[in-house]
């Protein structure tokens, strides 16, 4: 919902483990977990700042734009977070939810919401978000945004603004703490007027999936280890309980389509999970998209995401929320859950992933900004990359990190190790509201 004033995890796993090992040696016993199914981990880049929302506006600490922050929010928190904008420029703010910990019982209205307010306390944009069909422990998120328009009468000034996250949480649900993945980024205003509507025809037809060989992927933790896609088809694993990030680079011009799909079992149980596979699509700016969710029995499933707009940056104008966030080019983050009901169901296995994509239309030169064009997609590491530098995962909820002072962590355990080779796969052939 939106509101408007004035308009490998195999490699993780081992990663896991390794720090485990690394706080036995260290004498740090914290770091040591009971055996079991694998925690669900949100992996921060190197460098993330810790930051403690204020209870009051005025108490909140100042963020810098394009720079990542660690924080946490308790059951029924509310915290406040202070920004300094200038008067030409948007500016998108998004909140990461991880809830958690693993076994947590959530409610469908678990949610967060973030506004974006100024000096005066008026609500610039806000989004709440739930937790929605896929009621277990998974990363989501919400954001805002300020814009700077002909027409607008409020948060068009320089100076304060502040960035309100608030949590409900409903009184049968595990009430732990949830950790914030936090992050602002701005974007200059246009140097000459150009349209003022969201352009009034699309494609809209369901592209035919892509054929081939499906290449092998492995998906990240969250968004800044997402693994890179491109047009095709892709295979993975994913456990139950378990979120796959995925990146998608997008031109202006381009329409992405997406489907996705669970391998059946050689002798499928009796059993069925209703909302066992989700889909959620973001935008450069973390900012929700749309989402889609597949049921399961056992036997292959699959679902696609309904079709989207081209990348332009009139869809802003949209009152359409799926085509209004088809708004930047840049990076689109594909988040993949399974349900752990599926390994209660049919068994706490990795099941067999498939991904399509179909990338579609010319790419178009880009708006004309007053200012330098912005990179939203600066700062994050292409799944290639070996050697990117992330700290330690954390446990989802826990708000707190499992290793800290250690330096940069190379993670080379993303790369399957030739040796251990694959674990058991079965092989064989919904969503939270987005605004």
């Amino acid at each position: 919902m939106r509101t408007r004033c004035g308009r490998s995890r195999a490699g993780a796993r081992r990663i896991g483990a390794a720090a485990a090992a690394l706080g036995v040696l260290l004498g740090a016993p914290g770091l040591a977990h009971a055996a079991g199914p694998p925690s669900p981990s949100y992996r921060f880049p190197d460098g993330v700042r810790d930051v403690v929302g204020g209870q009051r506006d005025k108490d909140g600490p100042l963020l810098e734009a394009d720079t990542a922050y660690r924080s946490v929010i308790k059951p029924g928190g509310k915290l406040y977070f202070r920004l300094v904008l200038d008067g030409k420029s948007d500016a998108y703010v998004s909140a990461v939810a991880l809830p958690g910990p693993t076994g947590a019982k959530l409610a469908y209205s678990d949610s967060i919401k973030v506004s974006l307010q100024d000096a005066a306390g008026e609500d610039c944009d806000s989004q709440r978000r739930s937790i929605g069909s896929a009621q277990y422990p998974h990363p989501f998120a919400a954001s805002a945004y300020r814009a700077v328009r002909a027409g607008l009468s409020s948060c068009q000034e320089a100076g304060a603004y502040y960035v309100v996250i608030e949590r409900q949480t409903e009184a049968a649900s595990t009430r732990s703490d949830w950790g914030l993945d936090l992050r602002y980024t701005t974007e200059p205003t246009r140097s000459a007027p150009g349209p003022g509507t969201a352009p009034s025809t699309r494609p809209s037809a369901s592209p035919v999936p892509p054929t081939g060989a499906p290449r092998q992927v492995h998906g990240g933790t969250g968004f800044h280890d997402a693994a890179e896609l491109s047009e095709g088809q892709w295979k993975d694993s994913i456990q139950p309980g378990e979120t796959l990030f995925f990146r998608v680079p997008l031109s202006w011009g381009q329409q992405i389509s997406v489907g996705g799909g669970l391998g059946g079992m050689a002798a499928p149980k009796d059993g069925y999970v209703g909302t066992a596979l989700s889909l959620q699509l973001y935008n450069p700016v973390w900012g929700p998209v749309t989402g889609t969710s597949a049921p399961y029995d056992g036997r292959r499933k699959e679902t696609v995401l309904d079709p989207l707009a081209p990348v332009a940056y009139e869809n802003r104008f949209s009152p359409s929320d799926d085509t209004s966030a088809m708004r930047v080019d840049g990076p689109y983050y594909l988040a993949v859950s399974l349900s752990p009901d599926v390994g209660q169901t049919f068994g706490a296995t990795p099941y067999d992933l498939t991904l399509w994509l179909t990338v579609r239309g010319q790419t178009k030169a880009g708006p004309s900004y007053a200012g330098r064009a912005p990179d939203f997609g600066s700062g994050r590491p292409s799944a290639g990359d070996g050697s990117m530098k992330l700290l330690a995962a954390i446990g989802i909820g826990t708000g707190t990190v499992l290793v800290s002072g250690l330096g940069a962590w190379t993670l080379v355990a993303r790369r399957r190790a030739a040796a251990a080779g694959p674990g058991p796969v079965h092989h064989g052939g919904g969503a939270s509201g987005a605004r």
